[in-house]
């Protein structure tokens, strides 16, 4: 395993839809069986999304390990999708793309971050608890919960 310093973030390009949609795929597939069903990022046209959406990579020796899909609000950085290949899991992948998107958010004057995630997806919530993000709501979705969640940030 390299050191994390090997790994670089940044921003996709269109042509990289292909392999993003990828990486999501085989990020979101183990949790099928838990929830019944494909994920809702599994079920986007990243061809379109990249085209719409700001993606931040983070990529070592170029191969892209993981991904963070943000979209700009008047209020907030809405953070759409974060995914780490299951071969760079567990590596701070994930952390490193939403400190990454942390840093962003503050340079542009966002006051908060803003996501969305699957009650079911427990290590997904603690890790988004661990850097910071509080419970904002919790409502009904596909027979689920939809855990909305928000961190506000520090204007330096």
């Amino acid at each position: 395993m390299k050191a994390e310093s090997a790994v670089e973030i940044r921003v996709a390009e269109a042509h990289e839809a292909g392999a993003i949609a990828a990486i999501v795929m085989a990020a979101y597939a183990k949790w099928i069986p838990l929830i019944g069903r494909e994920p809702m990022p599994m079920r986007v046209d990243y061809d379109k999304a990249v085209l719409e959406h700001r993606f931040d990579l983070a990529v070592d020796a170029g191969t892209i390990l993981g991904l963070i899909e943000t979209v700009p609000h008047p209020d907030h950085l809405w953070i759409d999708n974060v995914a780490v290949a299951p071969e760079a899991q567990g590596r701070g992948i994930g952390r490193m793309l939403l400190g990454f998107t942390e840093i962003r958010a503050i340079a542009a004057g966002f006051p908060e971050l803003r996501l969305v995630t699957n009650g079911a997806f427990e290590s997904n919530v603690a890790l988004y608890t661990r850097v910071g993000f509080v419970v904002d709501r919790i409502e009904d979705f596909m027979g689920g919960k939809a855990v909305y969640m928000r961190k506000p940030l520090q204007q330096t």
